[in-house]
């Protein structure tokens, strides 16, 4: 299993005050010191945390991957397509959620999203999208083109007891198996941390999980490097 960072709560952190500091695009750098093997940022339709001069550093700058979340909108489209990332992964985004909180509705949103997904690819943009683990929404990313998923995590990662987490994680094992069963490739993220990771693991068919607060929130404390090569070691 792979890990890639998030680091728009670096961002988050620099936007509190309206300064420059902390750099997220540094924070990027030092991550790929560490040894993470992408770097992922979400450049949203406000541009709450991460912001355009951002994205077209880390473009400049990552030389592992980047992977640009984002909405499915014209706007964000046409950024992604003039920056060239390896991977867009397409998120629902609402303006006043504090974070990105399910998977989109790939189902019911087939044609459009559809014409997203050829418009990345015929840039030659890989294209994941972010999905519950729900067997509909799995098999209509797969009939709209993508080339990925990335399973939501969140429900697993908030479960209270030993019993509902271990509940949720087959629920993930099972989508993350249909997954690679229909030749998608299968990332997963949201709310993943140090500890509930060291059950999470096991899945096999997941082949990269994108995780930021955990690291960054453990990167107050330790540092960025250690608290990156703390989560390596448990993903890896």
């Amino acid at each position: 299993m792979k890990l890639s960072i998030n680091i728009d709560h670096v961002a988050t952190l620099r936007e509190a005050r309206g300064g420059l500091e902390p750099d997220p695009v540094t924070a990027a750098h030092l991550c790929e010191l560490a040894g993470v093997h992408g770097i992922v940022c979400h450049l949203r339709e406000d541009r709450r945390h991460i912001n355009d001069r951002d994205l077209r550093l880390l473009r400049e700058t990552v030389k592992t991957r980047l992977d640009l979340e984002m909405a499915a909108t014209d706007e964000i489209v046409t950024v992604a397509i003039d920056t060239l990332p390896e991977l867009a992964t397409l998120v629902p985004e609402r303006r006043q959620e504090l974070t990105t909180e399910g998977g989109l509705d790939v189902k019911g949103n087939r044609h459009h999203l559809r014409d997203v997904v050829r418009r990345l690819q015929e840039s030659e943009i890989q294209v994941s999208l972010f999905v519950d683990p729900l067997a509909d929404q799995i098999e209509a990313a797969r009939e709209i083109g993508a080339d990925k998923i990335e399973i939501h995590t969140g429900a697993y990662a908030n479960a209270r007891t030993e019993d509902q987490q271990r509940e949720l994680l087959e629920v993930v094992r099972a989508g993350a198996r249909l997954a690679r069963e229909l030749g998608l490739g299968v990332n997963a993220g949201h709310g993943l941390n140090y500890l509930n990771m060291i059950r999470f693991r096991a899945i096999g068919d997941v082949e990269e999980v994108s995780i930021g607060h955990a690291v960054i929130a453990r990167a107050v404390f330790v540092g960025i490097d250690r608290a990156v090569r703390e989560m390596l070691a448990l993903v890896c």
